[in-house]
């Protein structure tokens, strides 16, 4: 009762008793408020604030504990001085004569209404609760504050000499500006924290809010280049670990939910009869329809589903933002509000000065408070978004771990870079924009309810041109929509770039980049011509939006003219009017990027939701069980592996081998049987899978290192003597894919990582085949065999190998599929069946100890026919490594020192600022007949602006004679004229700015290509391919689309801003004064931001391409992870290239929101300047001059913030066309063709090649790979190359083919150096068949033929020698059979004999074979081998060969030996010198 009599008693006791005063407050020269309201209302209201927001902060504070803060030195001040304050206040209680006339103290009688008694809980609630700044006290101290002001200019003017109630007020309001000041700091943080935190989490409110916690690193950035170390670690709720933890449980549950109807509807399925089918395990099945339908179903609600799961993660933060964003609107429409106060100041003569200077201070501040809670909104959304792309990198990422091999076909590798890369950022947009969607209406809907106000009924007019306006815009954006198949012909491009990085070896052997360069330059055009319709359709729809402002004016003003001739025109309705179209003109702008990226991230959510949606592997198609001893370790197709044996599997290819050891490990769908594997299991694929880290990290494979184990290991993998090649053993970095190890030395770390792994079951998928045979015979002795080192162990070995086939304990004979035969070599014998015949027709060939049969991948084409498996995963060959075809690699290997700057080229530091030159190359390639226009164009457009601006200023200055202006209709045709000028101006700038960016991103892309596919192999070697995949992706996107619309933005409102500055020294020149110096300090603060900002968006695209080889790593790994079970270790790296990515990333955008929110305050001040440059010579200005300089000014931060956002975009994505650009210094090979000398066009006609003291290195300053070779070779000779790993023999053909040049000596052929010749040429007229058979997505017949240089009846012919024509007759489409990404629907072996097809169509007269017959079987490698002896007899033969027995019949062998011939003769006169050939033939059992 107290508390509510207590104003009013106050207000009885004082002199002036009434609460509010008109004349005492506004209507006089010396403004003041009455006493009543000083000693209630201001002294209430902080009160008010504090005891009503106390509850709910508490409760905020109970759910957000950050830990305890130990007492510090300012909370210390904090407490000390409320108690004074309470001290004070309880002293005053006892003082009545001074009680009522101290702020925040008269509030009654009872001190338990004492606020500072709140407070000092509330800091040591803070404390308790880990919060460092207090943003609830700081507004309560800042009110309370400001409430004191108007009591501290009434006893600063008015004291009377009344001591005591003079010193009492000055110590509370000191008391409270000290508390003031101390809420803008922080406290200290918790000791325990990571180090190089974040300074935001230091940050006091004001700092965070102003973001002056991120000054420290400009300065830096401005002083130094900024390093990786110098960035701050993530706070714990942008890391990965936590933000995909949250959202993985959140999508696993809506998953869950939304399959319980698909569980129903598998329940109304009725039960098969027993009758019409055999019994099954399942009471209930769903019918094929009804799956597909479950699917399509699950497929097309996937996007929303994913939509839910992103709101209901990160809903609460963005609606943060969304709070900001309204409040900020708020502010937004009060600014026009207070200009129409203004003007009616100026057109008032009478009224006194301060009004003048109090609207010009509120615009100040309202303008400050806008940009503020605008850039917070901004802040918000980016962090958002952050999150977003982290959230949805971590999902795609643990899809990919688990997808099925039948999804894994259909999402290839570029597909899923463009999921990570170009769909991310499209959320990240949609997350900047969406708010725009919705509150962009309301917008529109507020100005033109406030321009009713001003000008009636015409405003209606003003609402039809937006009517107007909408459909058009909505119909471009339809159109628009449509044009999105430039996705589609992208997505084809880094598709094919992607095969062509990893294929790039073939390319070069075979001549084909001509080929391939215009199959990418034809997905590019149709990309530029969907880009530029897309671009013609933009600028109509800018054009429109950005004379939106003209066009509703000119229907508003003219409605309003012409339908009364007593209405006119004054300066408050005219700039006020333009002040609320110009609000109006941010909704109608943002609207189109809302619409337009609300769907493309409809089509994003849709791409992303269908791959998590894919199909996964199923865990319940093999059991795994913990092993006991005595039991069977591996249970499949009725076959029961015991414990510790040895079991081999046989068959032609493509008869299942791989199959089967892909269905123990689960890769494939199982249709009926069952499958158990007791124990852990190790797994060695067929291809090697060979990370981008050390030798001894992909040995050890994040297990503990146990040294004495290691060595074991290594020795028995028959490693040892290759660390001795190794620049830094086994601590040498390996290349992407294996790149500086040879196939051999590839195989054999994949080999040693299994063994090391020490598991109870060894799956071996044909580990031998690269090896040479004294090192195969070493292997299986030494790990594999009876007396291996994993002779305890359960070993399932795929082999094509009879020789070692006797020494197993079980054999299974596989045949289409089914397992035809098991038993022992002896067993099988004695049958005399399907293995007794397979052994039979290569008696001559069984005593080969090196099996070279490799993977059977291709079964996936036959996967019907197998009973145990339905669908065969596509292994970790999904990308074929771009290792060099030789053995003599080892030699490369001194090239690849651990040295990160020959691995990457990219991980190097640069110079802060981009360079100037990179601007002007961009410019070159747009050329100056288009740049002048352009300049032109933009230039007429602002002239046209300001001279409709400034009609209005006359129009609004024309004498009102007998209630009407004169000549409004010729007025009106002025104004009319002038904007639709400016229109036309906008639609030709922004169509040649386009235009002008396709042509830059046209040549700028050709470049790229050319320099790319015209550099040599060690480029390839030493470039990661994620690197280079990058720049086609994701730069070459920022050349097509960003820069473009940098440049746009950037020119517009440069010229907008000049525009403006022009109108306001027309209106008072003094304002140079001011302006001047501005522009000075934006340059300054401009230039000090943009070093800091170029280098931030360099560390974030250097860390951004880890991510993309990553998961290329992983994706091709994935069966041997999953084998491993290493999943946790790989997505706990992913998280942390992640994480490492977005600590560039968070800083990057942060400046953009500190230049923002300073370089606003400059444009505030400009508001500021002229609305005080008006007020004060408002004598002699007409209210005209000034509203349009006021609104005008008003502008100023809305430009500024979009010229930082232009040239910071512009600056950051240039660096774009620096990384383009670096190819072109990169070395090249020489000349594809050479003019000048001609070649004959039947050379080589005999074929004769002649070896001239040929020297060859890998790098200058290696040691030599080949030394003084001497060799000549006739006509039709067949040679046959043998030597140990590392001897050099593929060096040989490296050398003939030029993929290296000699660094001595030189090699003719037919008389002609080949150095002279051009590569092209060379390489056309020269044939390989290498050992990793690579093939492209497309058509079979286009792999054969990508020139169509040959009938379909030769093609067909080359098919049938190469044995290929029954299966390829079998296939649907036949030749026009679609391979997919690397040919992996088709097996490793009839791969091989695609490559045999290519050689015999191009039917050279010199054949080099390299391992050529290493991936099939022995009966499939004599019918090559007679294939190459009847079709190749006129051609001279060098055949690279592990397999001895192919080269028997050959004229001659030449046996090489660390770089050198050591021998060469007949193989007949070899053995017979029993040197060391012979020892090689003993090894191999030849002899």
């Amino acid at each position: 009762m107290n508390a509510q009599l207590a104003p009013r008693r106050l207000c009885g006791m004082l002199s002036k008793n009434t609460p509010w005063d008109w004349n005492l407050t506004w209507y006089t020269p010396h403004p003041d408020l009455t006493q009543c309201f000083q000693h209630t209302v201001l002294v209430w209201l902080p009160c008010l604030y504090l005891w009503l927001g106390a509850p709910f902060y508490l409760v905020y504070r109970r759910f957000r504990d950050h830990g305890r803060i130990s007492v510090s030195a300012l909370c210390g001040a904090k407490t000390v001085k409320i108690l004074l304050q309470i001290t004070v206040f309880i002293f005053l209680m006892n003082s009545p004569k001074v009680m009522f006339y101290t702020p925040l103290y008269s509030v009654g009688y009872d001190p338990l209404l004492c606020p500072q008694v709140l407070a000092v809980c509330i800091v040591h609630v803070e404390r308790m609760k880990g919060c460092r700044s207090s943003a609830f006290l700081f507004l309560f101290w800042a009110l309370a504050f400001v409430c004191s002001l108007v009591p501290l200019r009434g006893h600063v003017q008015g004291f009377s000499g009344d001591a005591p109630r003079f010193l009492a007020f000055f110590t509370c309001f000191s008391l409270q500006l000290a508390q003031l000041v101390l809420s803008c700091f922080a406290d200290q943080r918790p000791a325990t924290l990571r180090p190089n935190p974040c300074p935001v989490e230091d940050a006091s409110f004001l700092s965070k809010i102003l973001f002056w916690w991120f000054s420290g690193l400009v300065t830096q950035g401005f002083r130094s280049p900024l390093k990786a170390e110098d960035l701050w670690s993530l706070r714990e709720e942008d890391t990965s670990e936590k933000i995909i933890r949250d959202l993985v449980r959140e999508w696993t549950t809506r998953k869950l939910f939304r399959m319980l109807p698909v569980k129903h509807l598998a329940r109304c399925v009725p039960r098969q009869d027993k009758c019409e089918s055999p019994p099954r395990a399942l009471s209930y099945r769903i019918t094929e329809q009804t799956q597909l339908l479950l699917k399509l179903r699950q497929e097309q609600g996937s996007g929303l589903l994913l939509l839910r799961t992103l709101a209901k993660t990160f809903g609460p933060c963005f609606l943060t933002g969304t709070l900001c964003l309204i409040v900020q609107d708020a502010f937004m429409f009060s600014i026009p509000q207070v200009l129409s106060l203004l003007l009616g100041f100026v057109r008032d003569e009478d009224a006194p000065l301060w009004k003048g200077h109090l609207f010009a201070v509120t615009l100040f501040l309202l303008s400050c408070l806008q940009s503020l809670f605008n850039h917070q909104y901004m802040y918000t959304c980016f962090t958002v978004g952050m999150r977003v792309k982290t959230a949805i990198m971590g999902l795609i990422y643990r899809k990919t771990l688990i997808i099925n091999s039948a999804a894994r076909r259909a999402c290839t590798v570029g597909e899923i870079v463009n999921l990570v890369s170009a769909d991310t950022q499209k959320l990240m947009d949609f997350v900047v924009y969406f708010n725009a969607v919705w509150l962009a209406p309301i917008e529109i809907g507020l100005c033109l309810f406030f321009l009713w106000q001003r000008l009636g009924p015409s405003a209606l007019a003003g609402i039809a041109t937006v009517i107007l306006i909408f459909p058009l815009n909505g119909l471009i954006a339809k159109m628009r929509s449509k044009l999105q198949v430039q996705m589609k012909y992208m997505d084809g491009r880094i598709k094919l770039m992607n095969e062509i990085l990893n294929g790039i070896k073939i390319l070069k052997f075979y001549a084909w980049e001509k080929a391939f360069q215009e199959k990418v330059l034809a997905y590019r055009e149709e990309e530029l011509k969907a880009l530029k319709k897309s671009q013609i359709l933009y600028s109509i729809s800018i054009a429109s939006f950005n004379s939106s402002t003209f066009l509703i004016a000119f229907a508003m003003f003219g409605v309003y003219v012409l339908t009364d001739e007593k209405n006119v025109l004054d300066a408050q309705k005219v700039f006020v009017s333009m002040a609320l179209i110009n609000i109006l003109k941010t909704p109608l702008s943002q609207l189109p990027f809302a619409m337009s990226s609300t769907m493309q991230a409809i089509v994003s959510l849709r791409r992303l939701g269908k791959f998590l949606q894919q199909d996964e592997l199923r865990p319940d198609c093999v059991v795994r069980e913990p092993y006991s001893p005595g039991e069977c370790a591996v249970t499949i197709v009725n076959v029961e592996v015991p414990h510790g044996s040895v079991v081999a599997v046989v068959g032609h290819v493509g008869s299942g081998k791989s199959s089967l050891l892909s269905a123990m490990l689960g890769e494939t769908e199982k249709r009926s049987g069952h499958v158990t594997v007791k124990g852990s299991v190790a797994y060695v694929p067929q291809q090697a899978w060979i990370q981008n880290t050390t030798l001894r990290e992909n040995i050890v494979f994040g297990q503990e290192r146990r040294e004495s184990w290691y060595h074991r290991v290594l020795e028995a993998c028959a490693l040892l003597p290759d660390l001795d090649v190794l620049p830094g053993g086994d601590a040498t970095e390996i290349g992407e894919k294996g790149l500086n190890l040879s196939g051999g030395q590839k195989q054999r770390v994949s080999l040693a990582r299994a063994v090391y792994r020490t598991a109870d079951v060894y799956l071996l998928d044909d580990p031998l085949s690269a090896v040479d045979p004294h090192v195969g015979q070493h292997i299986f002795h030494k790990v594999i065999g009876p007396k291996g080192i994993l002779r305890d162990k359960t070993r399932v070995l795929v082999t094509h190998a009879l020789s070692f086939l006797p020494q197993v304990d079980l054999i299974l004979v596989m045949v289409d599929g089914e397992i035809t035969e098991t038993g022992s070599y002896a067993e099988l014998l004695g049958r005399q069946g399907a293995f007794a015949d397979f052994t039979l027709a290569d008696s001559e060939q069984n005593q080969d100890p090196e099996e070279l049969g490799k993977l059977t991948e291709a079964d996936e084409a036959r996967t019907g026919r197998v009973r145990v498996t339905a669908v065969t995963t596509a292994q970790t060959n999904l990308d074929v490594p771009l290792h060099t075809l030789s053995t003599g690699r080892e030699q490369s290997t001194k090239t690849k020192v651990s040295e990160h700057k020959l691995l990457f080229p990219y991980f190097t530091q640069r110079p802060p600022q981009v360079k100037l030159d990179m601007y002007v190359e961009y410019f070159r390639t747009i050329g100056p007949a288009l740049i002048v226009p352009i300049i032109f164009l933009y230039a007429f457009q602002q002239a046209a602006s300001l001279g409709y601006n400034y009609w209005l200023r006359l129009w609004a200055d024309d004498p009102v004679v007998n209630g009407t202006q004169t000549d409004a209709d010729a007025k009106l045709a002025v104004f009319c004229a002038l904007g639709f000028a400016q229109g036309r101006a906008i639609f030709g700038t922004t169509v040649a700015i386009s235009l002008g960016g396709i042509m830059a991103s046209r040549h700028l892309h050709l470049d790229l290509l050319n320099n790319v596919l015209r550099s040599p192999m060690q480029f390839f070697e030493r470039t990661p391919s994620g690197n280079l995949l990058n720049c086609f992706s994701k730069e070459v996107d920022a050349i097509d689309c960003m820069i473009p619309e940098g440049f746009k933005m950037m020119l517009g409102y440069v010229f907008k801003m000049l525009e403006v500055a022009t109108i306001v020294l027309m209106a008072s020149p003094l304002a140079g004064f001011v302006i001047l110096p501005l522009t000075l300090f934006y340059t300054f603060i401009q230039s000090f931001y943009v070093a800091t900002s170029c280098q931030l968006r360099r560390l974030e695209s250097v860390s951004r391409s880890p991510i993309y080889t990553h998961f290329n790593e992983t994706v091709q790994g994935a069966s041997v992870i999953r084998a491993f079970r290493v999943q946790p270790r790989f997505i706990l790296q992913a998280n942390s290239r992640v994480d490492h990515n977005q600590t560039a990333y968070f800083p990057r955008f942060v400046a953009t929101r500190w230049l923002a929110v300073n370089l606003e305050f400059l444009g505030n001040v400009l508001v500021l300047a002229a609305a005080i440059f008006s007020v004060t010579g408002r004598a002699t200005l007409s209210p005209g001059i000034v509203g349009l300089a006021v609104s005008h000014s008003l502008q100023v931060t809305g430009i500024l913030s979009w010229i930082v956002r232009a040239w910071t975009d512009v600056e950051n994505n240039i660096v774009s066309v620096e990384r383009v650009k670096e190819y072109s210094e990169t070395p090249k090979e020489a000349a594809w063709t050479t003019e000048n000398r001609p070649l004959p066009s039947a050379w080589p006609q005999t074929g004769t090649i002649e070896f001239q003291e040929y020297g060859l290195q890998y790098r200058k300053g290696l040691d030599w790979a080949l030394k003084e070779i001497t060799l000549s070779v006739q006509e039709r000779e067949k040679v046959g190359i043998v030597g140990r790993t590392g001897a050099g023999k593929s060096s040989l053909a490296l050398g003939i083919f030029r993929i290296l040049e000699a660094a001595k000596g030189k090699i003719s052929i037919d008389g002609i150096d080949i150095a002279e010749v051009g590569l092209q040429d060379l390489r056309s007229r020269v044939t390989i068949i290498p050992q990793d058979p690579v093939l492209f997505s497309g058509s079979l017949r286009m792999s054969l033929d990508p020139f169509d240089s040959y009938s379909d009846e030769e093609v067909w012919r080359a098919l049938e020698l190469a044995h290929l024509k029954s299966f390829v007759s079998g296939l649907p489409d036949k030749l026009q059979h679609e391979c997919s990404e690397g040919g992996e629907n088709l097996s490793l072996g009839q791969r091989q004999l695609v490559c045999l097809a290519r050689a015999l169509l191009r039917k050279t007269k010199v054949l080099v074979l390299d391992e050529a017959t290493a991936a099939v079987d022995l009966e499939t490698d004599n019918l090559i081998q007679s294939t190459i002896r009847t079709q190749f007899e006129e051609c001279t033969v060098l055949t690279i060969a592990h397999r001895l027995n192919t080269i028997m019949d050959y004229t001659r062998v030449i046996v090489m030996d660390r770089g050198y011939i050591t021998e060469m003769d007949s193989p007949g006169n070899l053995i017979t010198k029993r040197g060391h050939f012979y020892r090689m033939c003993v090894e191999a059992g030849l002899v």
